[in-house]
């Protein structure tokens, strides 16, 4: 599975359409991470948990949104965005989509 965030594989021609796919996941906050990114705060620095969370997100919600593709027959997915949003105190969901083609 090809995944690119610009509208085209370079050096490929895109021979079918398929539509948007997305994936998603919402991540709670761990407490212990909570409590040392309060110490960060006070200190200043990268919240390393955070990081880590914002991470596993990503690619959580990239491999749905793989996985929906290659349900539909594509062999690439294009023009992939993410954004953020909040749920709930305490908890937010990391959204990727992108456009399913296939190319040769």
């Amino acid at each position: 599975m090809i995944l690119t965030n610009v509208n085209s594989v370079p050096g490929k021609k895109i021979v079918e359409h398929f539509g948007i796919v997305q994936g998603s996941t919402v991540r709670a906050k761990h407490v212990g991470r909570d409590f040392m990114a309060g110490l960060k705060n006070l200190i200043g620095g990268e919240l390393k948990g955070y990081t880590e969370l914002l991470q596993e997100s990503r690619e959580e919600a990239t491999n749905r949104m793989a996985e929906q593709a290659e349900q539909m027959g594509a062999n690439a997915v294009v023009n992939i965005r993410y954004a953020t949003s909040s749920v709930a105190q305490g908890a937010a969901e990391l959204f990727a989509y992108g456009t399913a083609v296939r190319v040769e």
